[in-house]
């Protein structure tokens, strides 16, 4: 009899997984696209650029990274797997965000009027986030920042994902306004950062229960 805790099958967990991942790149190339804001954590990332003078892609790797190791001090044990596949989903997801980049800069994202771009940004935002839902719901492998998420919301927090993600926000935040404070200056805070805030953790609940349904949380709450 399959455990409780695993309540789809690995092909339909693998859909859910390659379908999130593709929609979260999208959406994040979409906002860089639009340039009217984005995720909290891409905008620390930029400010770090504009502070430290480090390349982007790479802060946002080493970002993850540091996600990907903090998640098996919150998990309690050592998992080598769930380490591993969270700092290639970092690779493999960075690829992709380039390449929607590039074809929506093609096709003039960057050139339209701005409140068209101010609502292509929020639409980038709605866009990870029903990602977001569809591959923590999977819970194959994910991006460590999610991953963080996912483990707040299930291990500390009784299942409450706005309470996860909001907890997941601080450190960005706080980064932002270092970095701000050295620089005197903030980069990529705009309408789509104030959206992703205020509406993050609401989206993706709300894609739990409206978008793909039947694809449930396969997640482990046992660490043993």
């Amino acid at each position: 009899m399959r455990s409780d805790n695993i309540k789809n099958s690995i092909q339909t967990r693998i859909v859910g997984l390659i379908s999130g991942l593709i929609l979260n790149a999208f959406g994040n190339g979409l906002c860089i696209s639009a340039n009217m804001g984005s995720g909290l954590w891409t905008a620390s990332a930029v400010n770090l650029n504009k502070w430290l003078g480090w390349n982007t892609g790479l802060l946002l790797f080493i970002i993850g990274v540091i996600n990907a190791i903090t998640n098996q001090f919150l998990i309690k044990r050592f998992d080598g797997k769930r380490l591993v596949g969270e700092v290639l989903y970092v690779l493999f997801f960075s690829y992709f965000v380039n390449i929607f980049t590039d074809l929506l800069n093609m096709v003039g994202v960057p050139s339209l009027p701005i409140v068209i771009r101010a609502i292509l940004s929020c639409l980038g935002v709605a866009f990870f986030c029903v990602a977001i839902s569809l591959y923590q719901r999977a819970n194959i492998v994910m991006h460590p920042n999610d991953d963080t998420t996912n483990i707040l919301r299930f291990l500390y927090l009784k299942g409450n994902s706005t309470a996860a993600q909001i907890i997941d926000f601080i450190p960005p935040i706080i980064i932002i306004i270092v970095a701000g404070l050295a620089v005197h200056n903030v980069y990529s805070v705009n309408v789509g950062t104030i959206f992703s805030f205020i509406f993050n953790g609401i989206l993706i609940a709300s894609a739990d229960k409206f978008i793909w349904p039947s694809l449930k949380h396969n997640f482990k709450a046992q660490v043993d």
